[in-house]
Protein backbone atom coordinates (compact mmCIF):
# COMPACT_ATOMS: atom_id res chain seq x y z
CA UNK A 1 0.00 0.00 0.00
CA UNK A 2 1.31 3.51 -1.02
CA UNK A 3 1.82 5.88 1.85
CA UNK A 4 -0.39 8.18 -0.03
CA UNK A 5 -3.18 5.73 0.55
CA UNK A 6 -1.83 5.07 3.94
CA UNK A 7 -2.44 8.57 5.15
CA UNK A 8 -6.03 9.04 3.10
CA UNK A 9 -7.06 6.02 4.38
CA UNK A 10 -6.00 7.26 8.17
CA UNK A 11 -7.42 10.58 7.60
CA UNK A 12 -10.86 9.34 6.83
CA UNK A 13 -10.73 6.93 9.68
CA UNK A 14 -9.98 9.49 12.04
CA UNK A 15 -12.53 11.79 11.14
CA UNK A 16 -15.44 9.36 11.14
CA UNK A 17 -13.80 8.77 14.43
CA UNK A 18 -13.80 12.01 15.60
CA UNK A 19 -17.53 12.75 13.89
CA UNK A 20 -18.88 9.41 16.13
CA UNK A 21 -17.23 11.30 18.97
CA UNK A 22 -19.29 14.62 18.27
CA UNK A 23 -21.79 12.95 17.08
CA UNK A 24 -22.17 10.67 20.41
CA UNK A 25 -22.09 13.58 21.99
CA UNK A 26 -24.38 15.97 20.12
CA UNK A 27 -26.63 13.00 20.81
CA UNK A 28 -26.49 12.82 24.36
CA UNK A 29 -26.42 16.81 24.76
CA UNK A 30 -29.72 16.69 22.36
CA UNK A 31 -31.91 14.92 24.94
CA UNK A 32 -34.24 15.92 26.66
CA UNK A 33 -32.56 14.70 30.30
CA UNK A 34 -34.71 16.96 32.30
CA UNK A 35 -36.96 13.23 33.14
CA UNK A 36 -33.62 10.91 33.03
CA UNK A 37 -32.73 8.81 36.16
CA UNK A 38 -29.44 9.15 37.84
CA UNK A 39 -27.86 6.80 35.98
CA UNK A 40 -28.30 7.79 32.47
CA UNK A 41 -27.57 11.66 34.11
CA UNK A 42 -24.38 10.45 35.45
CA UNK A 43 -23.40 8.48 32.32
CA UNK A 44 -24.06 11.41 30.14
CA UNK A 45 -21.86 13.38 32.62
CA UNK A 46 -18.95 10.87 32.70
CA UNK A 47 -19.34 10.61 28.60
CA UNK A 48 -18.87 14.22 28.78
CA UNK A 49 -15.82 13.79 30.94
CA UNK A 50 -14.49 11.41 28.91
CA UNK A 51 -14.69 13.47 25.77
CA UNK A 52 -13.33 16.35 27.24
CA UNK A 53 -10.26 14.19 28.74
CA UNK A 54 -9.25 12.98 25.33
CA UNK A 55 -9.45 16.41 23.75
CA UNK A 56 -7.22 18.10 26.54
CA UNK A 57 -4.83 14.76 25.84
CA UNK A 58 -4.62 15.28 21.97
CA UNK A 59 -3.52 19.05 22.91
CA UNK A 60 -0.90 17.58 24.99
CA UNK A 61 0.59 15.64 22.56
CA UNK A 62 0.29 17.84 19.56
CA UNK A 63 3.92 18.66 20.39
CA UNK A 64 5.84 15.27 20.26
CA UNK A 65 7.07 12.91 17.55
CA UNK A 66 6.34 10.26 18.56
CA UNK A 67 7.45 8.23 14.97
CA UNK A 68 11.24 9.97 15.53
CA UNK A 69 12.43 12.70 13.15
CA UNK A 70 13.76 10.21 10.26
CA UNK A 71 10.40 7.98 10.48
CA UNK A 72 9.05 7.93 6.98
CA UNK A 73 5.46 8.89 6.74
CA UNK A 74 3.66 5.33 6.44
CA UNK A 75 5.14 5.07 9.81
CA UNK A 76 4.03 8.40 11.09
CA UNK A 77 0.84 7.43 9.66
CA UNK A 78 0.46 4.44 11.88
CA UNK A 79 2.02 6.23 15.06
CA UNK A 80 -0.32 8.76 14.95
CA UNK A 81 -3.59 5.90 14.35
CA UNK A 82 -2.66 4.20 17.23
CA UNK A 83 -1.77 7.24 19.26
CA UNK A 84 -4.39 8.09 18.95
CA UNK A 85 -6.50 4.71 19.44
CA UNK A 86 -4.83 4.78 22.60
CA UNK A 87 -5.36 8.29 23.72
CA UNK A 88 -9.16 7.35 23.53
CA UNK A 89 -8.93 4.51 25.45
CA UNK A 90 -7.31 6.07 27.89
CA UNK A 91 -9.37 8.89 28.52
CA UNK A 92 -12.45 6.74 29.29
CA UNK A 93 -10.41 4.27 31.50
CA UNK A 94 -9.47 7.18 33.51
CA UNK A 95 -13.03 8.60 33.27
CA UNK A 96 -13.96 5.18 34.87
CA UNK A 97 -11.21 4.51 36.95
CA UNK A 98 -10.23 7.25 38.47
CA UNK A 99 -12.25 10.61 37.47
CA UNK A 100 -11.44 14.23 37.66
CA UNK A 101 -14.29 15.06 39.72
CA UNK A 102 -15.96 17.07 36.25
CA UNK A 103 -18.43 14.73 35.71
CA UNK A 104 -19.43 14.41 39.76
CA UNK A 105 -19.49 18.54 39.97
CA UNK A 106 -21.74 18.85 36.58
CA UNK A 107 -24.62 15.46 37.92
CA UNK A 108 -24.58 17.52 41.38
CA UNK A 109 -24.96 20.94 39.39
CA UNK A 110 -27.74 18.87 37.05
CA UNK A 111 -29.75 17.60 39.99
CA UNK A 112 -29.68 21.11 41.55
CA UNK A 113 -30.93 22.97 38.60
CA UNK A 114 -33.96 20.07 38.20
CA UNK A 115 -34.81 20.36 41.49
CA UNK A 116 -35.10 24.26 41.42
CA UNK A 117 -38.65 25.44 40.88
CA UNK A 118 -38.95 27.41 37.43
CA UNK A 119 -39.48 31.15 37.14
CA UNK A 120 -43.46 30.44 36.42
CA UNK A 121 -43.58 28.39 39.67
CA UNK A 122 -41.45 31.21 42.10
CA UNK A 123 -44.16 33.03 40.39
CA UNK A 124 -46.38 31.56 41.47
CA UNK A 125 -45.76 30.70 45.02
CA UNK A 126 -44.78 35.13 45.84
CA UNK A 127 -48.75 35.21 44.93
CA UNK A 128 -49.93 32.50 46.79
CA UNK A 129 -47.47 34.16 49.70
CA UNK A 130 -48.53 38.33 48.70
CA UNK A 131 -52.91 36.61 49.09
CA UNK A 132 -51.86 35.07 52.37
CA UNK A 133 -50.11 37.85 54.18
CA UNK A 134 -52.47 40.62 52.40
CA UNK A 135 -55.80 38.22 54.33
CA UNK A 136 -57.36 37.37 51.01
Amino acid sequence: MSDISLDSTYLNYMQNINNASADKLKSTAGKDLSKADDEELMEACKEFESYFLEMVMKEMTKGINFAGENADSGNSTLVDFYKDKTISSLAEQTTESSPLGLAQQMYEQMKRTAQAPSADEILAMRAKAQKETSGE
